[in-house]
Formats: structure tokens, C-alpha cells, sequence
């Protein structure tokens, strides 16, 4: 190459995929889970729950403004978002328990990627056709109007399918069908709006146009889950000792012919090669772009039938059997490869969360106080001699109508509670809030509490409609004259 020669490009412009329309009991699979899971996504917001008057009747809610969470019975309050990281581990942990024992399994059928890609390229069939016909359009390089006529086309579907996923978004976040009024009219407020933009643009652009370089490139999952799996994790793989060597189908081959060329199962028809929605090779083994959507199984399974060789060319398998099929010999038992120590200690992990989880729910009070000392001053001598502290107490009334609240002390007999705006020592607190209360403990000149640097008490608030009590210990500060 001389020095005028302009230099060879590193980078290799990307090849559309193209996946074909295929049938089978895993292509069936991948419909019924997107149409469940497009399902919950879509209507959850729309389902009512009624908690009484003065609560949100969205069964679930992430109400941002008044810091709760609403999951049909279940409300979690801001101090209690140990509940949501719980739900966060215990979905990591089911992340490593499928991969180790299936693979990539999560990003085949369930990655909100896969659904939402699954469903454009759907899109994209019913409007411009099977695999071939789209190819043909792809390299067609004259816009003329039927090219521009069914791009148009396809490209509003995505955009309003991008629009109703942004749209459920934040019907989440605010009561569903007042929302959906403020959207149309236009008076909701700007983030709704951005948020729905945002939403609908990244939906459009990862489902319709990246798609697989999502999978790819963008996640972080295909480079981890190596961690996760072993020689006994079933993983889509090609049997090759079956299959090789390969060749075209020779349907009038006399037998002398075919024995003298041994030919194996596969006839190279590339039918797993144009269902795949990565657009590999599956029969190169196992690779780090395989979703293990499972698909070229059923095109694979179906070729098999045509040409009546038995089933299972490609499928499930397990590097552990390898060696066994290869010498003719029975794979071990799916639960064999399914249970083991690695998957039933992530099941046991996932299973104390779960539990753990489910015991503190049950056992939480439904009030609940917080203590703020005010330390500036940390005390305060009276005209008397007597000594008052003060506290900020937060009061947390989970119920769904209005409570009286009484407080009272435990510590020293000679103190006094006093709360800040009423003579008395208890205060109504409205339906599911927090209500902030300024309270003063005051203890008497010769007090034998008085003469300490500090003395612990603890504040008892009671709940006067049902008796149900809850306390925080805190300190009492200062000397007396």
C-alpha cells in the first residue's frame, strides 16, 4: 500500500437485523410473556384500591409530593425504604438464580428491551413484511413514494406506541385518570410533559432503531453473567457432533452416494441464523451476544420435521453433557442441572429476603414517632429554677382517619411533658401524616434529675383510639440552680 492510499477503515458499517417470523413453543412463549407483562405495565395504573376518604384510591401509586409509596394494602412511608431495597436485592438475586441456571434467560423473554423491541419488530412485520420483503426495502436505495408510504407509517406506530409508554410512566406518579385529563387539556405540569418526551423518544430509539446494539453494547449484563453460570447452566448450543459436517439437502442421492459422503443433521439452510434478533450464528457456539430468546430452536425444530431427522439439533444443553452425548449417552436429568449448590444457595438467599421482608411488614406498628432534640439552647432555666428541654417530635399516624395521640413520659416522676399549643398532653394527628409537634419536658429546680449533665427518658406516644403505643428514648440536658 503506498503512502497516497487512503488508510483501511477500523470500523465496519452495521448490518441491520432482520429476524424472520417464526413459529414454535418458545416463539409462543416470548407472546404470552409480552403480552402479560405490556399488560401489567399498561393497565396497573388504571386499577383502584379503596383506602378511605382522605387517601389515594390508585391501587399503585409512588406519590412523590407526600413521599409514600402505595402498593394495593401495603403503604411505605419514607423511613421505611429499607421495604424497597429489600425488593432490590431480592430482584438481583433472581437475576443470578435464572442466569445460573438457564442463561440469559431474563434478557430473552422478560428485558423490558426484548418485550418492546419484540413488539416493534412485530410492527414493523405486519406493515412492510416478512424478513425478505423488509431486506429488499432495506437495499432499495431509491426513496420513492411506497418506501416513504410504509417507513411513515411504521415510524408513527412506534412513536405512538413510544407516546402510550411514557404516558403509563407517569401515570404512576399522580391519580391516572386526573392526570390523563391535565395531559389533554394542557394543564399538567411541565416534567409530566418532559417526561413523556423523554420516554417516548429513548422507546422509540431503542426499540426501533438500536434494538440488538442495546443488548450488545449498551448493557453491562452479557459480561457479567459469566460470574453467574457454569459448565452444569443450560444455555441454547448447537450439538455439532450431530450436526457436522454440514451440507445442502440431496433428496436424490442414492444411498451408495450418501455413504460415501457422510453428511451430518444440519443442511445449512440458515434458518437459525435469519430468526436470531442478534443476528448470529448459534452453530459457532456460544457467544456473548446469544439472548438465549430461544428461537432458533423452534426454527431449527421445524426444519427438523420437514426433513424428518429428529428433533433437538439446537436446544438446551448443558456443557456437562456434552461428553456423554458424544459418546451416545443419555444427558444427565434437567433437575440435576437445575438444582445444585449454586442455584439452591441464591434460592435460599432470595427466599431469607423475601421472608425477612414479609416479617417486617407484618410486625410494624401503625404509629410511629421521631425525637429531635433542639440544642440551641440545649436548655433553658426558668424564672422558677426549673430546667425545660425542648424536642421537635414527629408523629406518624398510618391510619387511614384521624387519631388523638397522647404523650407522656417515662424517667424521672418529677418531670412534666407540656406540648406547644394546647394545655393538654395529647394532640389529634390527621390521617396518614406526619405531624410535627413542639414539646417541652421540665423537670423542677431541686430535682434530683436537675442535678445530672444528662438523663435518659423515654417519650411514650399512645394511640387513645385503640391503645397501640410506640417510643423513642432520648436524653434530658441541663442543671438546676
Amino acid at each position: 500500500m503506498s503512502d497516497s492510499d487512503p488508510a483501511p477503515s477500523l470500523y465496519a458499517a452495521r448490518e441491520p437485523v432482520f429476524p424472520r417470523r417464526v413459529s414454535g413453543v418458545f416463539r409462543n412463549l416470548k407472546w404470552y410473556i409480552l403480552a402479560i407483562t405490556l399488560g401489567i405495565y399498561y393497565i396497573t395504573p388504571w386499577i383502584r384500591w379503596d383506602r378511605g376518604p382522605s387517601l389515594p384510591d390508585q391501587a399503585v401509586l409512588l406519590d412523590l409530593a407526600n413521599r409514600r409509596f402505595y402498593f394495593f394494602w401495603i403503604e411505605i412511608w419514607p423511613h421505611e425504604f429499607y421495604f424497597v431495597a429489600g425488593l432490590l436485592i431480592m430482584a438481583g438475586l433472581g437475576l443470578f438464580l435464572f442466569t445460573s441456571a438457564l442463561g440469559r434467560v431474563w434478557c430473552g423473554y422478560a428485558c423490558p428491551q426484548t418485550v418492546w423491541t419484540d413488539l416493534f419488530i412485530l410492527v414493523e412485520r405486519w406493515i412492510e413484511g416478512d424478513r425478505n420483503a423488509r431486506l429488499r426495502l432495506h437495499r432499495q436505495k431509491k426513496m420513492d413514494f411506497r418506501k416513504a408510504r410504509l417507513r411513515l407509517t411504521k415510524w408513527t406506530v412506534w412513536m405512538l406506541i413510544g407516546l402510550a409508554t411514557g404516558g403509563a410512566w407517569v401515570f404512576y406518579f399522580a391519580d391516572a385518570p386526573t392526570l390523563l385529563v391535565d395531559l389533554v387539556t394542557g394543564q399538567a405540569h411541565p416534567i409530566a410533559y418532559t417526561t413523556m418526551l423523554v420516554l417516548t423518544a429513548t422507546t422509540f430509539f431503542f426499540g426501533g432503531i438500536a434494538r440488538e446494539q442495546i443488548c450488545i453494547y449498551a448493557c453491562p449484563w452479557p459480561r457479567i453473567q459469566a460470574a453467574m453460570m457454569d459448565e452444569d447452566t443450560l444455555v441454547v448450543g448447537y450439538r455439532d457432533w450431530r450436526g457436522e459436517p454440514r451440507g445442502k439437502l440431496h433428496k436424490n442421492k442414492g444411498k451408495a452416494e450418501i455413504a460415501a459422503e457422510p453428511q451430518g443433521d444440519c443442511i445449512d439452510c440458515m434458518a437459525c441464523v435469519n430468526v436470531c434478533p442478534v443476528g448470529i450464528d448459534i452453530r459457532d457456539g456460544q457467544q456473548l451476544e446469544c439472548i438465549t430468546c430461544a428461537l432458533c430452536i423452534d426454527a431449527c425444530d421445524d426444519v427438523m420435521d420437514k426433513i424428518g431427522k429428529p428433533r433437538g439439533l439446537i436446544d438446551y444443553m448443558a456443557l456437562s453433557d456434552e461428553a456423554h452425548e458424544r459418546a451416545g449417552q443419555p444427558p444427565k436429568n434437567i433437575w440435576k442441572h437445575i438444582l445444585r449448590p449454586r442455584t439452591i444457595m441464591y434460592t435460599s438467599m432470595w427466599g431469607f429476603v423475601g421472608l425477612a421482608l414479609v416479617f417486617a411488614l407484618f410486625i410494624r406498628s401503625d404509629i410511629d414517632l421521631t425525637v429531635a432534640p433542639v440544642r440551641n439552647p440545649t436548655f433553658v432555666t426558668l424564672s422558677d429554677g426549673s430546667v425545660r428541654n425542648t424536642y421537635d417530635v414527629r408523629l406518624r399516624n398510618k391510619h387511614g382517619e384521624p387519631r388523638p395521640f397522647k404523650l407522656s413520659l417515662k424517667g424521672d416522676p418529677a418531670m412534666r411533658v407540656q406540648l406547644e399549643g394546647t394545655p393538654y398532653a395529647s394532640v389529634e394527628v390527621p390521617a396518614d401524616t406526619a405531624y410535627l409537634q413542639r414539646v417541652y419536658i421540665v423537670t423542677p429546680k431541686d430535682a434530683a434529675a436537675s442535678e445530672a449533665e444528662s438523663t435518659p427518658v423515654r417519650i411514650w406516644v399512645e394511640d387513645l383510639t385503640n391503645g397501640e403505643r410506640a417510643y423513642k428514648d432520648t436524653t434530658f440536658n441541663g442543671k438546676g440552680n
